[in-house]
């Protein structure tokens, strides 16, 4: 029976209080909230199982915001002496030590978390001490590969991510033309794996970027051939994108990205002006 993760328990029999559980060798109470009519002496029910206040295992129907092992993006709902705790979606709150807080955290601000197991206590912790919990040496990614990526926070050269919940990451601003927060879970594509370990990651597939040129040179013919003017923006219908270009709204949206970020163009609600040299 693993704790902070779920577990397809066998129930034993019912009492006033709940349905008792097990893997074979423990037993565990799901309260009885969380049971149903249909349930059944025999039957398999999914469960989370982790600690009660009195740091008990428990067994739960709900889906918790967080899993042992992995990263979630939390709210802090109080802090005492001791440290902070941030709702993980069930009864009890998950507890932050000071001493595994990355800076101070203050109530109702959201932190991006990583569950764990300690050891000593045997309790469920979280920590915003990211980097103890990541494989900063060895990746086992290829250049070109997708990915798993979460966005853990944003500097000026760049967006650092998680890559497969396992290594750090980063995606230059320049090439980003989304909205990115903290906690963000997206797909992106290894771009390059440095001699130091560390790994640039690109939203789009390594061949886009040579398309992306040749969408862009359509564009920009296209813009000289109208002087300078194209009637589509970001919020085109799709399909008249594609009749006049010949080309996806998502290739499109990017690639005009591109050309603004270059200060080719200027974009406008009523369309795309060449920006003259």
């Amino acid at each position: 029976m693993e704790i902070g993760k779920d577990n397809l328990l066998k129930i034993v029999r019912f009492t006033s209080v709940g349905a008792f559980l097990t893997d074979g060798e423990h037993e565990v109470l799901l309260p009885k909230k969380y049971t149903t009519r249909e349930m059944q002496p025999e039957d398999e029910v999914e469960v989370f199982v982790y600690l009660d206040h009195e740091e008990r295992p428990v067994a739960t129907t709900l889906e918790p915001k967080i899993y042992r092992d992995e990263f979630a993006l939390l709210k802090v709902n109080y802090i005492n002496e001791f440290g902070a705790f941030l709702d993980m979606g069930l009864e009890k709150d998950l507890f932050v030590p000071f001493k595994e807080q990355a800076r101070k955290m203050k109530v109702n601000k959201r932190y991006l978390i990583y569950m764990y197991l300690d050891p000593k206590s045997n309790r469920l912790v979280g920590s915003s001490k990211l980097n103890q919990f990541l494989n900063l040496t060895e990746p086992d990614v290829e250049v070109g590969q997708e990915v798993d990526l979460i966005v853990s926070h944003i500097t000026e050269m760049g967006i650092n991510v998680i890559i497969n919940e396992k290594f750090k990451g980063l995606m230059y601003k320049n090439q980003v033309f989304e909205d990115l927060r903290t906690g963000d879970r997206i797909i992106g594509y290894i771009k390059e794996i440095r001699k130091d370990g560390k790994i640039d990651v690109s939203r789009t597939p390594i061949n886009f970027t040579q398309k992306a040129g040749k969408l862009s040179q359509i564009i920009l013919e296209i813009l000289d051939e109208n002087d300078g003017y194209l009637g589509l923006h970001d919020k085109s219908h799709p399909e008249e994108i594609k009749d006049i270009l010949g080309m996806s709204k998502k290739a499109f949206k990017q690639t005009i990205g591109t050309l603004y970020k270059e200060k080719k163009i200027k974009i406008t609600d009523k369309g795309i002006f060449k920006v003259k040299n």
